[in-house]
């Protein structure tokens, strides 16, 4: 069985402290983030149920938040569309005529080595068997040199 050095050296051992104190770093911004977030949350929801004019006045800014980000959705969906209709043209009139073309292409070359391996080779292959054995006749009779 095959041991492996599992021992590092020491910029490398460096480099995977530095790594890990990096990592450990952006867990901890990440936690203190979601955190405050929560916290936020919490304070939001005590002040608007604290003062209820305050509230629908948050719930309607909510709402043409809420439309806008349709309208932005919306938009980004019609290009969307677009976007696929102009990949399906090139599909439909670029990348079938290729396709088409490579496979006539193929055809073309299936044919081709057909007809050399039926006219060419064969015959070749033939003639050379018949030399071969024709050699072999005239060393049986011609004797050894």
């Amino acid at each position: 069985m095959a041991e492996y050095n599992t021992e590092m050296s020491p910029e490398e051992e460096a480099l995977y402290r530095a790594a890990l104190r990096k990592q450990r770093w952006i867990m901890a911004g990440v936690i203190t983030a979601a955190i405050l977030v929560l916290a936020g949350i919490v304070v939001a929801v005590i002040a608007l149920t604290k003062y209820p004019a305050v509230a629908t006045n948050v719930r309607d800014i909510f709402i043409i938040f809420m439309a806008f980000e349709s309208l932005i959705i919306g938009a980004a969906l019609v290009v969307l569309v677009i976007q696929i209709a102009s990949l399906i043209n090139l599909l439909q009139n670029e990348v079938k005529p290729i396709l088409q073309s490579t496979s006539e292409t193929v055809n073309t070359l299936r044919g081709t080595t057909e007809f050399l391996s039926e006219n060419l080779v064969e015959p070749v292959i033939k003639l050379n068997s018949y030399l071969a054995g024709l050699r072999k006749l005239f060393d049986m009779f011609g004797g050894k040199k």
